[in-house]
């Protein structure tokens, strides 16, 4: 079978919301053109100023003046950075546990915190978390369903509870990545955009109701604070991606210049690059069912950003794609196999039910081919 790929980087139609023009150009890079082009980022940082003057606090005035959402990676790093060494606001961090966190992770954590900030450490309830862990990996491929939910809305808990209306996000993903134009073009992260661009693959929290007798009390932190709860504050949530053009490389030398580190032994499974998705054990299994469901990993991505800003040659990313994409993360399932306790025979299994059919071989019993490493075979050649 034939893939269409975006004539610029190496996307490729399957891609779910990605859209491509008249020349064959998908819709991320045309996000990326219109950063190089069409935005005027002297007015966003204007409007960013405004916006930052009207909720920082007055001289001599106790408080926060943002909330800054962290998992001690290189972009929550950044913001802390940007937000406090650039604008000299005040801000406090909150940071929703993840499933189970690296010792590099645990660094660059802490690291913030060096950083001269609050910061606020939710541990969720173990046993909670992990049934919604497996539910999640069983019910939609992605073992990091509950992981989507609480980074969004935990700190938006905490928001509510502390008062603080202005809440700095990083990035915008569907104007790094491609998605519909109203989610390129959103410059707010609210209760609507969770929904319908978080990652949630049409779960809700509330379809996790009874799972392992998991009672809505028990769920509280992964519900969204009410309309009236948000008003009452007036909850704000912006990408600072929108304001400033966002350059995860040049913003990593920022950061690593304020203690945060990378993986020095090597790129992180999945992928050819050391410096992101630091802080979980089993991100590989994450990225990798994205893989067997669309064609494309988390290699992909990376390349794709490197070409738009100019970092790569589409030929020299299409070489790093082809070593490094849809790999069998092997650590990574190991992980989750010694977390969960399903063994590794349900596990491939349940990655086997999200599988492609249409873009990975098959054997005449309709099993799915694999070369010794245990990494499927396409039915389409990346080009």
């Amino acid at each position: 079978m034939t893939v269409r790929y975006c004539s610029t980087c190496l996307f490729p139609e399957t891609k779910p919301d990605l859209f491509f023009n008249d020349q064959g150009v998908c819709s991320a890079c045309v996000a990326a053109e219109q950063k190089n082009i069409d935005i005027d980022w002297e007015q966003r940082k204007k409007d960013f100023n405004s916006i930052i003057n009207h909720y920082k606090k007055k001289e001599g005035e106790v408080g926060y003046d943002c909330l800054i959402p962290v998992s001690g990676g290189k972009d929550s790093t950044y913001q802390v950075y940007y937000m406090k060494e650039v604008c000299g606001l005040n801000p406090l961090c909150v940071c929703f546990e993840t499933t189970n966190l690296t010792e590099l992770g645990q660094h660059n954590l802490d690291n913030i915190s060096k950083m001269g900030v609050d910061l606020i450490y939710f541990k969720k309830n173990y046993n909670a978390y992990k049934s919604m862990v497996i539910e999640g990996f069983k019910r939609v491929g992605d073992e990091m369903w509950p992981n989507h939910l609480g980074i969004f809305t935990i700190p938006i808990h905490f928001a509510v509870k502390f008062n603080i209306p202005l809440i700095i996000w990083g990035e915008n993903p569907q104007q790094e990545y491609g998605g519909p134009v109203e989610s390129v073009l959103n410059k707010q992260l609210n209760r609507k955009w969770l929904e319908e661009f978080g990652g949630l693959l049409g779960n809700r929290i509330q379809d996790m109701i009874g799972v392992d007798g998991l009672t809505e009390k028990e769920l509280t932190p992964y519900f969204y604070p009410s309309d009236e709860e948000i008003e009452k504050v007036g909850v704000t949530g912006i990408f600072l991606g929108h304001y400033f053009f966002w350059d995860a490389r040049a913003q990593l030398e920022i950061v690593k210049s304020h203690g945060f580190k990378v993986k020095e032994d090597g790129p992180v499974e999945g992928t050819f690059t050391n410096y992101e998705n630091l802080d979980e054990k089993m991100h590989g299994l994450h990225d990798y069912l994205k893989f067997v469901k669309y064609g494309f990993g988390r290699a992909t991505d990376h390349a794709c950003i490197d070409i738009r800003n100019k970092r790569l040659t589409r030929e020299e990313g299409l070489k790093l794609v082809k070593q490094f994409d849809g790999k069998y993360p092997h650590d990574s399932i190991n992980e989750f196999v010694n977390y969960t306790g399903l063994n590794k025979s349900e596990v491939d299994a349940i990655i086997d039910s999200f599988t492609n059919s249409i873009l990975f071989e098959q054997d005449e019993y309709g099993n799915f081919v694999r070369d010794a490493d245990g990494n499927l075979k396409r039915n389409f050649e990346i080009q």
